[in-house]
């Protein structure tokens, strides 16, 4: 009698082990994922903007006179001033924009400077001359490599 009772209880431990293993090879087999086809739905001008990009890249900006559209790149900007206080640095911008108020200023902080960067110069040659010129009025300045932004264009439309 005693051996019935044994066999009886190792016949439902081996029946809720293999329900236990057949759960979870259902629960495995109901998340995986099936292929499926992505479809994407975009805006029809989504197309022309990225035409007119890569038109733009090529240099073909579609002006009359054939000129090139340049696009951001590294170059030389002038450091013009470089401190922690930061009336100083926008006092040192206003000073060259009284000066030549037609070239780019840029100010930036990185803790816990503020730095002046002035012009968008293509060659290193052309941020000497600007130098050159500035170094009287401004003591502390050099020029820095870094991205550039595009030089301003005229466009005319005679």
């Amino acid at each position: 009698m005693k051996r019935a009772i044994f066999d009886h209880k190792a016949k439902l431990s081996l029946i809720k082990f293999c329900s236990f293993f057949v759960l979870i090879l259902l629960s495995a087999a109901a998340s995986a994922q099936s292929k499926g086809k992505v479809v994407v739905i975009r805006d029809a001008l989504f197309d022309t903007l990225l035409a007119k990009r890569a038109m733009l890249n090529r240099g073909g900006g579609g002006s009359a006179t054939g000129s090139r559209v340049y696009t951001s790149n590294y170059g030389y900007r002038l450091q013009i001033y470089s401190g922690s206080n930061r009336n100083a640095a926008y006092a040192a911008q206003a000073r060259f924009n009284g000066e030549f108020p037609e070239m780019r200023t840029y100010i930036s902080y990185h803790e816990p400077n503020f730095k002046v960067k002035a012009g968008d110069f293509r060659s290193r040659l052309e941020a000497e001359k600007m130098k050159a010129q500035l170094q009287f009025t401004f003591s502390a300045m050099f020029i820095v490599s870094e991205r550039i932004n595009p030089p301003k264009t005229v466009i005319n439309n005679d």
